[in-house]
């Protein structure tokens, strides 16, 4: 059986989970520990780099999935980031596993960190990217920049991402274009958006957790391996620098003249760093 090892080609499957089907895609050698992938605020399926996940699928066992309510999985968004933790618990093991590498972006950073806090045995390493801890300075603005920037996106017609993900000088502009478009190479199959109100309840979601009390990072004994632009307007860099402080023995990645999508603007310097941490 050919092993499928290209993020576009992944068919999209589902599992029952707690009275809830969650729509996922797997690719990638199978066997041993597999990579999950949380994804970022208002992302479906159809929102993950294929530049950051097909090398990592080369060698490893790749899920990425939609959270409850989101995509084409069912169930009404929880309102908490804890809440989107247990849904992420419920649907790994559904699928069996009781260790997991963990892949996380933005809002899925926090999911993660809520996680390994819930469930310290069930993650071997973790990758935190474009995000910040519980309580963490400024986290609770993000909607105010997000909503900004939907505007700004609107009113010259281009992808909310390309404002919110990347610095809006030339290099930035064309590290959107192209991440964009790369979101399109999967033409068959592509998952539903994220509806109105679901994109909302997440954004309600992060303002609690960054108005919540900061959480014990030295809790974490987990390999961390900690990834951002040095301009980060979403999730503001400072965070992973913060991130980095609390978490002992994690290694720090900041990559220059970026945003929120620094690891997607620098994908081929980052993938090979993420899958040298991820190494079994």
């Amino acid at each position: 059986m050919n092993v499928i090892t290209a993020y576009k080609d992944a068919p999209t499957r589902t599992v029952d989970a707690n009275g809830v089907t969650y729509a996922y895609r797997e690719l990638g050698p199978k066997g041993g520990i597999p990579v999950v992938f949380f994804v970022h605020l208002a992302a479906t399926l159809d929102n993950w780099d294929p530049r950051i996940v097909d090398p990592i699928a080369q060698t490893r066992h790749v899920i990425a999935f939609d959270q409850r309510g989101v995509g084409a999985s069912t169930g009404k968004v929880p309102d908490s980031v804890e809440a989107m933790a247990d849904d992420a618990y419920d649907f790994v093991t559904a699928l069996g596993f009781d260790t997991i590498d963990v892949f996380s972006f933005s809002l899925g950073g926090m999911v993660a960190q809520a996680l390994v806090e819930k469930h310290p045995d069930l993650v071997r390493k973790l990758v935190l990217t474009g995000t910040g801890p519980a309580g963490g300075k400024d986290m609770d603005k993000v909607a105010g920049v997000t909503y900004y920037d939907i505007l700004r996106a609107t009113l010259t017609r281009s992808d909310p991402k390309e404002f919110l993900f990347f610095n809006r000088n030339p290099t930035g502009k064309a590290a959107g274009r192209a991440f964009v478009q790369r979101l399109e190479e999967r033409t068959a199959d592509r998952d539903a958006k994220i509806s109105t109100r679901a994109f909302q309840t997440q954004l309600k979601a992060i303002k609690k957790w960054g108005r919540s009390a900061p959480a014990d990072l030295s809790k974490v004994t987990q390999p961390t391996l900690i990834a951002n632009g040095d301009n980060d307007r979403m999730v503001p860099s400072v965070l992973s620098e913060d991130l980095h402080r609390r978490i002992k023995g994690s290694e720090l990645v900041i990559y220059p003249d970026s945003g929120h999508g620094g690891i997607f603007q620098f994908h081929d310097k980052f993938a090979p760093v993420a899958l040298e941490f991820l190494k079994l």
